[in-house]
């Protein structure tokens, strides 16, 4: 194929992918942009194979294969409880494919260049690096502390931003020593040298993170991981890639300012880390209170008398795989006439859009799932709540405790309905660390036990 033709083939592609942007922004268009989505990359596929010569094709078929058989076998064994490492996990592949490429592009570059070119060369090389080093030892952290294999808890080392402020320094000097010297090794060597640096500056920088700040870290790393693809763009000279680097690492940055807007954190904030790490005061002078339990008939007799319901899932719910037994009972509220609503927080779960996709996949209808700014308003004229595995998201000290960590953080203010349930395994805090003070007011009740069989008893209820 001429180059023309595979130029043509990366701008329709590019088209598809921002097609598959603007159609993954809402419930409704969500599978056609995928669809887009699917299709832009076929068609880069398709004109980066025909645009190789005869000597390449078969390495390059043999890691389209490959790596399309280790995708389909992981889609096919990841549940959606795990969506969240998964996505988390292959950002990290896209760091460590920049950090691979720019090293090969230093010691075997595709097209010599001289001067100022080569100059602007090796810069695109050291930054590519950089941010792919980053993004994959980070993007590995991430996926231990959503997998729990690593402590969700903020890790605040004494010094800790000196010690983030001093690696950047260190790998600035370095970038002046590796564009100075005229010597393969030694411009290897200090690239080696910030490679090791940047990946414990990701380490660190992630690590320090706070458990309830990990949906913002997995959206940050979006970004990152875009950034990083834009740049293995520049080294290989790659139009399609710089694009759809630069779409990917933009909405990543966009969507991580919306969620830190909605959790009244700033992007700084995050990234210095340490929230939750204390208990409200609040929390303090409610754990010596006692809770009121209820049972699923107690529940479902509730339901059968209320006329508004809104239902507030978080990753309780998705642990539970709870979204069918959800459903059924949506559908069989809504055929006595009651008002069935969801409350989603922009931060439920630990994946952007976690719970959205849950409850689609249940087949819950697009127009009763509502955002939280829809939906707060209509707390004090519902009649009862279910909060199914939620709960830094539904926490009052965030409206109520001046000084408790989440304080002012944007929350789905469900105790100001008439009668609040609230399905939990026990008493346990949330992902943030924060004790939550909703489980000791008067109109809330603890349904305690697995979420699945509580909506399948009170499903069962209802039918009766």
């Amino acid at each position: 194929m001429s180059t023309g033709l595979v130029s043509v083939a990366y701008v329709v592609a590019s088209v598809l992918f921002i097609l598959s942007l603007g159609g993954l922004s809402h419930q409704e268009s969500a599978r056609r942009g995928n669809l887009y989505g699917v299709a832009g990359i076929i068609l880069a596929l398709a004109a980066t194979l025909a645009s190789v010569s005869d000597e390449g094709i078969t390495a390059i078929v043999i890691a389209v294969l490959a790596g399309a058989s280790i995708g389909i076998a992981i889609a096919n064994k990841v549940e959606m409880t795990q969506m969240p490492q998964l996505v988390a996990l292959l950002h990290s592949f896209v760091g460590l494919a920049a950090v691979l490429v720019g090293f090969a592009g230093y010691l075997e570059p595709l097209t010599s260049t001289t001067g100022t070119e080569h100059t602007i060369k090796l810069v695109e090389v050291y930054v590519g690096i950089f941010i792919g080093a980053v993004t994959f030892t980070g993007s590995l952290v991430a996926c231990g502390k959503l997998d729990g294999r690593i402590d969700s808890k903020a890790l605040t080392l004494p010094g800790r931003h000196v010690m983030n402020l001093a690696a950047v320094v260190v790998s600035v000097i370095l970038g002046g020593w590796f564009l100075g010297t005229d010597s393969l090794a030694l411009g290897l060597l200090a690239l080696v040298l910030m490679t090791v640096i940047a990946a414990a500056l990701g380490i660190h920088l992630i690590m320090a993170i706070g458990g309830a700040d990990m949906p913002v870290v997995v959206s940050m790393l979006n970004s990152y991981s875009g950034w990083a693809a834009a740049s293995i763009g520049f080294m290989l000279g790659n139009d399609l890639l710089i694009v759809t680097g630069a779409l990917v690492g933009s909405s990543g940055a966009i969507l991580s300012y919306i969620m830190c807007k909605a959790m009244n954190r700033s992007f700084i904030s995050v990234i210095l880390g340490g929230f939750g790490q204390t208990t409200s005061s609040a929390a303090v002078a409610g754990a010596d209170q006692s809770v009121q339990e209820t049972s699923s008939d107690e529940v479902c007799e509730e339901l059968r008398n209320a006329e508004s319901v809104i239902i507030v899932p978080g990753y309780g719910m998705a642990v539970a795989q709870a979204q069918s037994g959800v459903s059924d009972l949506t559908r069989l509220l809504r055929e006595r006439g009651v008002n069935v609503r969801f409350g989603i927080h922009p931060v439920a779960g630990r994946l952007p859009g976690h719970m959205n996709v849950l409850l689609a996949e249940a087949h819950v209808p697009y127009d009763i799932v509502l955002e939280m700014d829809e939906i707060n308003g209509d707390f004090p004229e519902t009649d009862v709540v279910l909060v199914i595995g939620a709960n830094d998201t539904v926490n009052p000290a965030a409206a109520e405790d001046p000084g408790s960590p989440i304080a002012g953080m944007p929350v789905l203010e469900v105790w100001k309905a008439r009668q609040v349930v609230v399905l939990k395994r026990g008493m346990a805090t949330g992902y943030s660390g924060v004790e939550n003070p909703l489980f000791f007011k008067d109109n809330a009740r603890m349904l305690f036990g697995d979420a699945k069989d509580s909506i399948d008893k009170m499903v069962s209820g209802l039918r009766a």
